[in-house]
């Protein structure tokens, strides 16, 4: 159905008419994570702590993804699009804050706006781009009217940004106003984040009086506080430990997910600058040795393209190993093999490779693909630090791989990740890659309303960034989490953005 006629969702998450118990079940859950906000009142607008707040049922958005990666209606009722530039959202009645308050087309309103504002803490330029808002209205208490500068086919999708959380107004008792099963508390910066039941939630009671997710950036420090009963839960356990685990009194969870192990690559200078030298790097990789030696057979994909194949968007590209035709790239590249070793303008053919620690698979993923550099002749180094210090390096032109982890459709649309990594203008290009022709095509992504034609654009897209490897894929992990036995209502989600529900609870 084309976006230029009415789109009415199902309702897949039914609003019960019922009357929720007005006591929470008891108990509680502690969750181990590997990030936790600097901020002790951490704004789920401002840069990514949306995540966080969408996780543990703090906040809701208008729209939301099910588990296969499907749009619905969340905290809107439908979404229609009346012009090319003109979207219509119909907010659900009954729903309120946890102050108690009505949500109102105005409060959706009032809760969007400051992320345009800078210098307010809700201030987010990725969203603010990612909407691409000319304006907002109402049109009574239960319609908000959005206008988009241009016409945008990724809008619809970008409402289930965990970002865009709908806050009502803020007070002491409510520092983040929430609608969801679960209410903030309080946070202590980079170790805690506390929420409590939300009584009167509209679905039902939820299934924890208290939450606590805490920071614990080693993945080998979480499974061992686990093993201790320090923690209920891990988000991330170490795979290499998963097996063992899972098969005693612990529960395992593992699903497929669109994060995708990527490299991306220093365009701007030094030896990945040049085309050529990418694409031997990217042959060089055995991609499905790393996944047999880094996952240890808890799952996960090579990967030949930025989306997993068989979900939407993929493109048909294989993971393709090669030594013998890395090394053709490498002398085509002007690269000579002395004694074994790859020489470039006279000195070795050298290879910075950057990372961090917060996720177990990082570390051994770059120091095998040190390896397989290795034995076609390119000495490589690997420098573990943490996430932002390494994209420095990247962006400074001090390093030529920066090993990251992301969801590649956390919006369930293909546009918003390659735009940020790849676009010349891209908020997140830190290897400041440029490709007129892969701007056009992402622009014309947006504008393109038919599915089909969308579908071969991002198609486009996919062929453009293997051929010119202006990223390195490696593989799609399935998210690999424990937790104490009889937890129910709770399963990995794609996105990896939703892990509490009111009915996510340990079985008596």
């Amino acid at each position: 159905m084309s976006l230029m006629s009415r789109l009415a969702f199902a309702g897949v998450l039914a609003v019960g008419a019922f009357a929720a118990p007005a006591v929470a079940q008891e108990g509680s859950l502690t969750i181990s994570v590997g990030f936790i906000s600097e901020s002790e009142i951490p704004d789920p607008r401002a840069s990514y702590n949306g995540w966080m707040s969408n996780q543990t049922g703090v906040t809701e958005t208008l729209m939301g993804l099910d588990y296969d990666m499907k749009l619905y209606p969340r905290l809107a009722e439908a979404i229609e699009q009346s012009a090319p530039t003109t979207w219509r959202v119909t907010l659900r009645e009954g729903v309120t804050f946890h102050d108690g308050s009505a949500l109102t087309a105005q409060a959706v309103i009032d809760s969007i706006s400051p992320m345009s504002e800078e210098g307010h803490p809700a201030s987010n330029a990725r969203i603010v781009k990612l909407l691409d808002l000319a304006g907002m209205s109402t049109d009574g208490d239960r319609v908000v009217v959005f206008e988009t500068n241009s016409p945008n086919a990724a809008f619809p999708w970008s409402l289930s940004e965990p970002g865009l959380a709908i806050l009502g107004a803020p007070s002491d008792a409510f520092p983040i106003n929430g609608t969801g099963p679960y209410i903030f508390r309080d946070a202590v910066p980079n170790q805690e984040y506390r929420v409590e039941a939300n009584s009167d939630y509209r679905l039902g009671v939820p299934g924890f009086e208290e939450v606590r997710v805490v920071g614990i950036a080693n993945p080998s420090s979480a499974a061992l506080a686990f093993e201790a009963g320090e923690v209920d839960m891990v988000i991330n356990y170490p795979e290499a430990d998963f097996a063992r685990i899972s098969a005693g009194e612990a529960q395992g969870f593992s699903a497929p997910t669109s994060r995708l192990y990527f490299y991306t690559v220093n365009a701007a200078s030094g030896p990945m600058s040049n085309p050529l030298i990418r694409k031997a790097v990217s042959f060089a990789i055995d991609r499905n040795g790393v996944v047999d030696a880094v996952l240890s057979g808890v799952g996960g994909v090579a990967a030949g393209t930025v989306f997993p194949a068989g979900k939407n968007w993929a493109a048909d590209i294989a993971a393709e190993y090669d030594p013998a035709k890395a090394e053709a790239l490498l002398a085509e590249a002007g690269a000579v093999k002395t004694g074994g070793q790859w020489m470039l303008d006279g000195a070795p053919l050298e290879i910075d490779i950057v990372t961090y620690s917060s996720r177990a698979a990082l570390s051994p993923t770059a120091e095998i693909t040190q390896a397989f550099l290795s034995a076609i002749g390119i000495k490589a180094s690997v420098k573990v630090g943490e996430w932002g210090a390494s994209n420095d390096q990247i962006a400074a032109g001090e390093a030529d791989l920066f090993l990251q982890a992301w969801v590649a459709t956390p919006q369930g649309d293909p546009g918003s990740v390659l735009e940020a990594l790849l676009k010349s203008d891209g908020g997140s290009n830190s290897g400041r890659y440029a490709n007129a022709e892969l701007d056009k095509l992402l622009e014309a992504g947006r504008l393109t309303f038919d599915q089909d034609k969308r579908e071969a654009i991002y198609d486009d897209v996919q062929q453009i960034i293997a051929a010119d490897a202006a990223l390195i894929p490696v593989f799609h992990v399935s998210q690999v989490n424990v937790a104490k036995a009889g937890l129910t209502g709770y399963q990995v989600h794609p996105t990896e953005t939703y892990w509490l529900t009111h009915e996510t609870k340990l079985a008596e």
